[in-house]
């Protein structure tokens, strides 16, 4: 492809809006462009990019038996009704001005829709179906370019089986199918347990890519290997002291106190002798839950636990349910459920709100002024906590999630009524999987393992141009007809070239683009080493320079691509 005649608008300067490394050099690289916060327009080079990545998906995907579809994105609202997933998703789900449609953030929904209708029987399984579709999510808050977005690319893959062994084996297909695809991306990756969210199911894993510009937090072992999202992820960490002797309930006068730390400093305790109260609202009544010291509520677990969605109590609702603000809440005389973490488990002694401002109540005995109390596990993991595994140190850090596989189960096929007949001619319901990939997000963490600070540093594989071309002082005849002849030679040999040909453009300026867009191999062409019938190779990686006779680099740059 002639430079020339191309667009590629590349630029010099950092975009304002632009913070992630992957998304600065991608609008640098001319590679998109942003229509709207978290709508982009892939251009000639960067969709290039994209299709290669779609082409090394679908391979693998057919590897294993999957079928390609192309699903409407355009959806009826009233098959989204039947899952209840209009509700789950809420304000995520784009709705079309007369509700009667919507635009699909996935799939699960259409396709039982297919099953239902025409997967009756044991022996019209297993299946693996999945398509490569735009799908559409409302992201309040779109962020770091690509990688979170309104409108996105994304592989969805759903298996029906007959049994839960059956899932099994297809998890374990897409999970070899999975690495396989990020393997041949060049990705350095891992894989976490993981939360399914409003997907639903049985099982879920995560595959995640260690970055800075991660939506995701995750706690990750490097001794034993062990990683789970925050969302899920577990330690080693002690449980509170029963003491022997229980003191009598107090009320103490705790002036403007708010926090665990302000509590602590003015009672001259420990945060472990708190019990942090916090009030949510499941399926519009209030639980009420406990947490030891400045330890974090799990929201994703406490959901788990519930069944459903929850949200915080807003500051009204606290008032008329307790009587008190946030901050002086606490567990005495609540009406309502309330749910402990382990730590707390029948802990005695304790400090909390007093469901009056500015009061806390001491020498709080859990299994004696709590009754009903029930225990879970609902603290957020933190570094430097031991592994729940193998007792080494957690590492916490932010990750970019790459793809998510889940154990549906019976979830949709239940609801919907996609029925099987099996051996005997009982009626069951189909038993799902569901298996997502995000395409852009593939080059985005691609990006953000393989630049340096001059630009993009493509492999072969993903490379829009495997060399790129550039002719210096264009109003030389002998570099121009050096030049073309290089261009054709390689382009005839399947060889992609980039052919930087533009007359105007000076020699740094030509460098500057070459290194900023990345290619694996750059060919230099100018007058001085050509009077020596020598050309100059650089390979973008390494910054290796070699000097070759023109009749020998198809040869050397073939061997330099094959290995």
């Amino acid at each position: 492809m002639r430079l020339s005649k191309s667009f590629v608008p590349t630029l010099k300067e950092v975009p304002n809006d632009a913070v992630v490394t992957s998304h600065i050099l991608l609008l640098r690289a001319g590679m998109i462009r942003m229509l709207s916060a978290g709508i982009y327009s892939f251009l000639p080079l960067g969709y290039k990019v994209v299709k290669k990545v779609v082409d090394i998906i679908r391979e693998e995907m057919d590897a294993i038996g999957g079928q390609e579809f192309h699903l409407p994105a355009l959806n009826p609202r009233e098959i989204w009704e039947e899952t209840g997933r209009v509700e789950a998703f809420g304000d995520t789900m784009f709705h079309l001005k007369n509700r009667e449609y919507v635009l699909a953030p996935t799939h699960e929904e259409i396709i039982t829709f297919h099953a239902r209708n025409v997967v009756k029987s044991y022996k019209d399984m297993p299946q693996i179906w999945y398509q490569i579709q735009t799908k559409f999510r409302n992201e309040a808050r779109p962020r770091s370019g690509i990688i979170r977005g309104r409108q996105f690319l994304m592989k969805d893959a759903y298996s029906l089986d007959t049994s839960y062994e059956n899932l099994d084996i297809s998890y374990k297909l897409h999970d070899g199918a999975y690495r396989k695809i990020f393997d041949r991306c060049g990705l350095k990756y891992f894989v976490v347990g993981a939360s399914s969210g409003a997907m639903g199911g049985t099982g879920s894993e995560e595959f995640m890519v260690k970055s800075d510009a991660g939506e995701d937090t995750v706690a990750f072992c490097e001794s034993c290997g062990y990683a789970g999202n925050v969302e899920v992820a577990e330690s080693k960490i002690d449980a509170i002291q029963r003491n022997k002797v229980s003191k009598e309930l107090k009320e103490i006068l705790t002036p403007n106190i708010k926090s665990i730390d302000e509590l602590c400093g003015f009672l001259k305790i420990d945060e472990t002798q708190c019990a942090k109260s916090r009030v949510y609202i499941f399926n519009n009544a209030p639980v009420l839950i406990l947490m030891l010291g400045n330890d974090e509520v799990n929201e994703t677990k406490l959901e788990k636990v519930l069944g459903g969605p929850i949200r915080p109590g807003h500051p009204d609702e606290l008032k008329a349910l307790t009587g008190a603000d946030a901050g002086s809440i606490g567990p005495v005389d609540f009406n309502g459920r309330i749910i402990a973490d382990l730590r707390l488990k029948d802990g005695n002694n304790l400090f909390s709100g007093a469901n009056k401002n500015d009061y806390h109540i001491g020498g709080i005995d859990l299994t004696r002024d709590v009754p009903k109390l029930e225990y879970t596990d609902l603290r957020t993991v933190k570094a430097g906590e031991e592994c729940i595994r193998c007792g080494s140190k957690l590492d916490v850090f932010s990750a970019i999630e790459l793809g998510h596989i889940f154990k549906l189960g019976t979830k949709y096929s239940q609801s919907m009524g996609a029925m099987f007949l099996d051996e005997n001619g009982k009626e069951n319901p189909i038993i799902m999987g569901s298996y997502g990939i995000g395409v852009e997000r593939i080059i985005a963490c691609y990006i953000e393992q393989h630049h340096d600070d001059k630009g993009l540093i493509w492999d072969k594989t993903l490379a829009p141009f495997k060399v790129n071309l550039l002719a210096l002082n264009m109003k030389k005849e002998n570099v121009i007809e050096e030049a073309d002849k290089i261009y054709n030679e390689l382009t005839g040999a399947g060889i992609d070239v980039l052919y930087d040909d533009r007359v105007d453009a000076q020699a740094g300026f030509k460098f500057n683009d070459a290194d900023l867009l990345g290619m694996p191999l750059q060919v230099i062409v100018g007058d001085k080493k050509l009077k020596e019938n020598k050309v100059e190779v650089k390979i973008r990686k390494t910054g290796e320079r070699f000097d070759i006779e023109p009749s020998l680099l198809k040869d050397k740059l073939m061997e330099l691509l094959n290995r």
